[in-house]
């Protein structure tokens, strides 16, 4: 499979699973992660947070190429990821019982 993320990202490759363009499918992923694969994933990608935001910002996201856009999507599942990392240590909300998160509308990138 080639890389789907910009070149100077390849260290990232690993995680490109964790690309994915919708807010639900990022959710589902966190939920379905355990720990160690959040914190695997937070390690990797939070120190390139800076590097990867001026990346981005070169593109329009009427012409993002896919590399990029998979980068993109990747640092917005590194947000989904950086509650349960960082405050609640396990993937779930605490104490939400059985509640979900529903997005009503997704960007369109």
């Amino acid at each position: 499979m080639p890389n789907t993320l910009p070149a100077q990202f390849s260290d990232l490759e690993p995680f490109v699973d964790w690309a994915v363009p919708t807010e639900r499918a990022r959710y589902a992923k966190r939920i379905s992660s355990t720990m160690e694969e959040l914190q695997s994933f937070y390690d990797a990608a939070f120190p390139r947070m800076d590097e990867a935001l001026s990346y981005l910002e070169k593109f329009s996201l009427d012409a993002i190429p896919d590399d990029a856009k998979h980068l993109l999507w990747l640092y917005c599942a590194l947000m989904t990821t950086s509650f349960p990392v960082e405050v609640w240590r396990q993937p779930r909300v605490p104490d939400s019982g059985a509640a979900s998160f529903e997005a009503v509308s997704e960007p369109a990138i």
